[in-house]
């Protein structure tokens, strides 16, 4: 594992990346003996600092929670990064494409809970019973790495690759629909860039959020009434650009837009 003073060094330069807009080289390269330990306390570091300065956690999402991202990444488990209040986009304000590095669109299945979950003994009953709705989705990601050239260890340093998200209008019981059987349509400016279902994400999304509960446990951290929980895309990512508008359609669930400007 690295040094206290290394993980810091690493952190400052995600910082850094993230501030100016400049990415970085792999953390890998410069650390060929970093690890997720390492990783998860590199991201620790610079969400502490945000909520220093002021940030809320109102969430965790899940990446990698495809068995496609799983086999390229060479690993057995998803990863999880923290959602941050002043990460949230709206429907009715265009994002600016420059904020971002190399920003994309994923399409989720949200949670929102309504009240706390079990920790490292957390089942998937639990989180149907402490589910209050499940909502359309998109989560804006992008990466601090140079060309999004990313390893495991890069992608949980940088906060799971996480950016940004947005919950739709609609909510909906669980009890009401089928969560591993949504499909989900990706348009961009009208043109359809994606399409897939919810049961990408490990089977049911319901698996990949028992599997976050039980996982930060092991942190210390629990997952909480009010907390959103993004489990990981039901389609591969697609890249925005400035004056991209995309919407997303969830049979059964609604819609969420997302504008670039």
């Amino acid at each position: 594992m690295l040094s206290d003073a290394v993980r810091r060094e690493l952190a400052d330069a995600l910082e850094l990346a993230e501030r100016d807009r400049v990415a970085v080289d792999p953390l890998v390269a410069r650390y060929p003996d970093i690890d997720v330990i390492d990783a998860y306390e590199i991201q620790l570091i610079n969400i502490r600092r945000r909520l220093d300065g002021g940030a809320r956690v109102v969430g965790h999402k899940v990446g990698l929670s495809s068995e496609a991202m799983q086999r390229m990444m060479g690993v057995d488990e998803p990863d999880y990064g923290h959602l941050l209040a002043d990460m949230e986009v709206h429907e009715n304000i265009p994002v600016e494409a420059d904020r971002y590095l190399f920003p994309r669109v994923e399409v989720e299945v949200g949670f929102v809970l309504g009240a706390d979950l079990p920790g490292a003994d957390c089942t998937e009953q639990d989180v149907l019973a402490a589910t209050v709705a499940v909502a359309p989705a998109i989560e804006l990601i992008d990466s601090r790495i140079k060309d999004w050239n990313i390893g495991l260890v890069d992608t949980i340093s940088d906060n799971a690759s996480s950016a940004g998200f947005l919950l739709g209008a609609q909510r909906v019981a669980p009890r009401d629909i089928d969560i591993a059987a949504i499909d989900a349509v990706l348009t961009r400016n009208g043109e359809v860039v994606a399409e897939g279902r919810s049961d990408a994400v490990l089977g049911d999304p319901v698996i990949a959020v028992a599997w976050l509960a039980r996982k930060v446990a092991g942190f210390g951290v629990r997952l909480k009434a009010g907390d959103i929980v993004l489990p990981g895309s039901c389609t591969r990512a697609i890249d925005a650009c400035p004056g991209d508008a995309f919407h997303a359609e969830f049979a059964g669930l609604g819609s969420v837009r997302l504008q670039f400007s």
